[in-house]
């Protein structure tokens, strides 16, 4: 095998994978100093989070950089003067392997572009994943970008070896995707999602049947929008999880606000600041969805389609509805307790558990987790609460947004170091 030649395609292929943030990757940059072992900085390495908290490292790369489409939002679209490469099977083998025996990496995050036609593609990156299982026995993390139009069959088998799949939907409104790539449509983007939801299903029920069926893509499957490359609103983002949520049962939907890095008069222009922020309040948006009980429709009217950028968006909820305020947090429900201001869920919990027992006071809701600068204008004690008085004056929003202001403002403002 020629290193040096497979050391030009990582770093090609891992330079090309990194505006994919679906496997919520960040910055690792490990310098190889004083002769030591290893150097994550031109490998293609990032750090990944699971459910519980844990960062886990991941081999990111492109298979290949060629593609038959020309996505004007895309590095590697085929009118893109770029350095070209593309992986064996078996170099991505060696290399996934050779990583992991030196403890560089605990799994593999797979993309590509696509070359010849879909399914020529997803076979050489199902062909990855089922060598790794089979011949060599891995059992660390897979996640398998896979390709719109590749045949069911394919996407059977991929999710026998995969850990996580996920298509990615790119542009969230049919008019932006026709506009910036004209070759997609939806439609050949959720024929994959169906065929592996519909697989998930299958396997679960021959698991109840037989304790020895496999397991299929037992991480589930997820997608990812890119904000800000073309003009739609918060609310059609929103909208569009909520439908992925409750109808692919995704287990994750990603927002990447765009980079510019590309000229095209249909894209912003190269130096328009990414929508930072904004990604940030989708991110929260999603969370309420996921985890407090919200409907898309509860956390933006239709009349004002866009996220507060000034406050969270469970935050704006609770100011547009302060008619449900204040909540008494000595006999509310939980589910309204989750939704006053500053109450996570965890928080929540310990309440209902702990006035069970005592008279709570904003002293045992500090102790329990709350971020007490926000929830004390929206609950009501057992005793008096003297910044209840603001709740129903006119300038609340901006009484509260300066009391709350955050002491990390200043340190926000540019890109952050993602890759």
């Amino acid at each position: 095998m020629n290193y040096d030649r497979l050391k030009d395609k990582l770093a090609i292929l891992a330079d090309a994978a990194k505006y994919d943030v679906s496997c919520s990757s960040s910055g690792g940059n490990r310098k190889n100093h004083n002769k030591g072992l290893g150097d994550s900085s031109v490998s293609g390495i990032c750090h990944s989070y699971t459910e519980d908290g844990r960062c886990v490292s991941l081999l990111k790369i492109l298979f290949t950089n060629h593609c038959i489409y020309d996505c004007a939002y895309c590095t590697s679209r085929r009118s893109h003067d770029t350095p070209r490469a593309a992986f064996t099977v078996e170099e991505v083998v060696d290399l996934t392997m050779q990583f992991y025996r030196r403890n560089y990496i605990e799994g593999l995050f797979l993309s590509s572009g696509i070359f010849k036609s879909p399914d020529y593609t997803m076979e050489r990156l199902v062909r990855v994943a089922k060598e790794l299982r089979t011949i060599h026995k891995f059992n660390g993390y897979i996640h398998l970008k896979t390709i719109p139009g590749a045949s069911d069959e394919l996407m059977q088998e991929a999710g026998l070896y995969a850990d996580r799949l996920s298509v990615n939907m790119e542009i969230p409104t049919k008019s932006g995707l026709a506009l910036l790539a004209p070759e997609k449509n939806h439609d050949d983007m959720k024929a994959p999602m169906k065929t592996v939801q519909e697989q998930i299903v299958v396997f679960k029920e021959s698991r109840k049947q037989h304790k020895h069926a496999p397991k299929y893509t037992p991480a589930g499957q997820s997608t990812q929008f890119i904000v800000g490359a073309t003009k739609e609103t918060d609310l059609q983002i929103i909208r569009l999880s909520s439908h992925f949520y409750k109808q692919y049962d995704l287990k994750r939907v990603y927002y990447s606000g765009y980079v510019p890095m590309l000229t095209d008069s249909r894209l912003p222009a190269i130096g328009t600041p990414v929508p930072m922020v904004r990604e940030n309040r989708l991110y929260q948006a999603d969370w309420l969805m996921r985890f407090y009980g919200f409907e898309a429709e509860e956390i933006l009217p239709s009349d004002s389609p866009f996220l507060d950028l000034d406050c969270d968006p469970k935050l704006a909820w609770a100011i547009r509805h302060r008619q449900h305020f204040p909540v008494n947090i000595q006999t509310a429900p939980y589910k309204m307790i989750v939704r006053i201001p500053g109450i996570g869920t965890r928080t929540a919990k310990k309440i209902v558990t702990a006035r069970k027992f005592t008279t709570l006071t904003l002293d045992h809701l500090k102790q329990m987790g709350a971020a007490v600068n926000r929830a004390k204008y929206f609950i009501a004690l057992r005793g008096r609460n003297e910044h209840l008085v603001h709740l129903t004056q006119d300038n609340f929003r901006q009484y509260i947004l300066a009391q709350t202001q955050t002491k990390f403002k200043d340190e926000r403002h540019g890109q952050l170091t993602l890759f």
